[in-house]
Formats: structure tokens, sequence, C-alpha cells
């Protein structure tokens, strides 16, 4: 495989006897094949950087959103985050991953860059890129039925306007649901640090960079910024939090083999500090954090205020008189109905339903 010599900088490589072998990196000396996974890496990465701006939102439509008012004719910044957070919560109740939240941002930022929609109908949207998305990158056993999908999130409208609604996003998006997120370059950066380092896969911690990821995907400024930029912000402020200069070498040589300009990199890295420094405060409503609350109209509300006090009388239970199966049942039954109460009544925080099975609730 032959290198070119930028190639062979990057990953500190020399021709020697007609091969090409790793030298002096500071804290790591790799194997041949670990060589030629770093090459693999980097090929990837520079494929990647290439197609990013196809599946970036048009800038010209974020700009609008962003200088829009609330009001009922068209969609705010304000009204898209709350979307989002929204979906956020769902992705932790449904125990989807971090790629299917990533995926659906992007494609409901493609799309509302694109139409002009009313806030009524951002409910609906926002649901059919989620489920689009799910779609794509979940396991088919563990993907929500829309009508679960629709009651779980307490919508209006039906199974049918939500499939309709799915093929127009579809259609105006020419089907690129797969996109190349920054989500797609944080695990490549990761990939690239694990490879030459030595410091172990826990100097940089993938799961807090990826939910540092979807707090600044909550804020629509951050669906102006390119992926791969984003993704290095946010790999820099982490490796500056862990004052490493080995992380910080491997940062500055991708900054370069990339040719992210400096000022470009350091104004999203202020607005990723900004953005953790508020998401890390008292006040702010962290979205993995909300608790599920069901919404019942008076009516119901009052029959299960009277139902409450209306308790049957039972007759006693004698000593000894159950066998063993029958108490099993019984206890069995009674746990699953206080389990049942307790979701409604507690609001828990959206709890991980069981995988690749059906479920419900009442």
């Amino acid at each position: 495989m032959v290198l070119t010599n930028h190639e062979a900088t990057f990953f500190n490589l020399k021709p020697i006897g007609g091969k090409y072998v790793s030298v002096t990196f500071r804290s790591r000396r790799r194997s041949p094949k670990q060589d030629m996974e770093a090459f693999k890496l980097m090929k990837e990465l520079k494929t990647n950087f290439e197609q990013e701006a196809h599946y970036l939102p048009r800038e010209k439509g974020l700009n609008l959103i962003e200088s829009s008012l609330e009001n009922d004719r068209q969609i705010s910044a304000r009204c898209r985050d709350a979307r989002v957070e929204d979906l956020w919560s769902l992705t932790n109740f449904f125990g989807y991953s971090t790629q299917t939240f990533v995926q659906a941002v992007n494609l409901l930022d493609r799309f509302l860059a694109m139409m002009k929609v009313q806030p009524k109908h951002l409910s609906c949207i926002s649901l059919s890129c989620f489920h689009i998305a799910a779609k794509v990158v979940e396991e088919e056993c563990n993907i929500s039925s829309t009508h679960d999908l629709i009651r779980i999130s307490q919508s209006k409208f039906t199974v049918s306007d939500l499939s309709r609604m799915e093929k127009i996003i579809s259609e105006k998006l020419n089907f690129q649901f797969k996109a190349i997120t920054a989500l797609t370059f944080l695990h490549l950066y990761h990939e690239v640090t694990l490879l030459h380092t030595s410091e172990g896969k826990d100097s940089l911690n993938l799961d807090k960079l990826e939910a540092q990821l979807k707090a600044c995907l909550c804020r629509l400024v951050f669906s102006k910024a390119k992926p791969s930029v984003l993704a290095l912000s946010l790999i820099a402020q982490e490796i500056e939090a862990l004052q490493s200069a080995d992380l910080l070498e491997i940062a500055q040589r991708i900054q370069r083999h990339l040719k992210i300009a400096d000022g470009e990199l350091l104004y999203w890295r202020e607005l990723v500090a900004k953005c953790m420094t508020d998401y890390s405060s008292p006040e702010c409503c962290k979205p993995d954090n909300k608790k599920l609350v069901w919404i019942v109209s008076r009516r119901t509300a009052q029959n299960l205020h009277s139902s409450y006090y209306s308790v049957p009388e039972l007759p006693t239970i004698p000593e000894g008189g159950w066998d063993e199966s029958g108490s099993e049942d019984s206890c069995e039954d009674m746990s699953c109905g206080e389990d049942s109460l307790g979701s409604d009544s507690e609001g828990p925080c959206f709890p991980p339903r069981p995988r690749c099975h059906a479920y419900g609730h009442t």
C-alpha cells in the first residue's frame, strides 16, 4: 500500500527498507498491524471529511429559524430545541443508542431548514424523524411500534399521520438517512487516540463525550457547525481538562491533517465550553433526567380519585391455607401492579424498556 508523505507524517511513519515503519511517537510504538489500522482510520477520516457537507442543514434555513419569534406561524429556535430535548428523553425511554438520537436530530434539522413548517406540525415531524432513525440504526426487534411511540409521547396525531409524514420527509431528503454526523467523527477521533497513546481507553471517556454531544445538539446553533469541527471541539475540550500533552499533540495532528483553521476551532470550542457550563448548572433541566408525566382528562382523574377510596373489603387470608404455587402467582401479580402504579404516580425517569419484548403502560 502506497502512502503519501503527508499520510506518513501524520502517523509517524518512515520508509525503511521499502516499508513504512513506526518511529518515535513519544508515548507508544506500534506494530505493523497497528500501523495498517491507523492508515485505514486516516483514510476513513478523510473520506467522511470530504462528504460531511452533503448532510449539513441549509444554513439559510437555520438562520431563518434562529431569527423567528415564537408564534403560531413559524418555528423558533426555542421550539425546535424543546422538541430535540423530548427526543433525547424518548431515546432514553426506549433504550435507543446515541447514534439513533444524533441521526434523528440531523434528519429534523435538514428538513426544517428546507421546509416552511408550522409549529402545530413539529411534534409529528420530530417523531417521524425519530422513528426513521430508529429503523435505520436499531435492531428490528428493538424498534417500538408507531402506536406505542405516539402513545408514550402523548401526541395527538394518528398512526396514519405519522406514516404520511415519514413518507414526506423521506422524499424531501432523497432517502439519505445515514448521515455523516459529529458522532461519526467523535468515534473516529477516539479510535485514533487509542492507537497513538498508551494511556488506556479511559483517558478519553467516549460515553462522556457522547453525552456532551447530545447536550450540544439540543441547541440549534450547533447544527451550523461542521461535524468534524464540532467533534474535535469536544475532544479538545476534554483534553484540556485532562491536561495530557500526548493527547493534545494528537488533536493538533488531526487538526492539521483535516486543515481546520485555528479560528474556526476556537470559535466552536468557546461555544462548547459555554454550553457545558450552562448544562452543568443546577438551573438546567436536563433531558436525560426528565420524568415521565402522564396527562389525563378531568373525568379520568375523578374516576382515579374516587377509586382510590373505594377499596373493597377482602376476606381474611387463613394462615397456611395457600399452596406454594398459588402464593407465588399471587405475589407476582401484586408486584406487577405495584410497579405499574409506581411508574404512573411517582413518575420515574424514563425507565429502559426490556429489549426485544413488547411492553405496555396503563
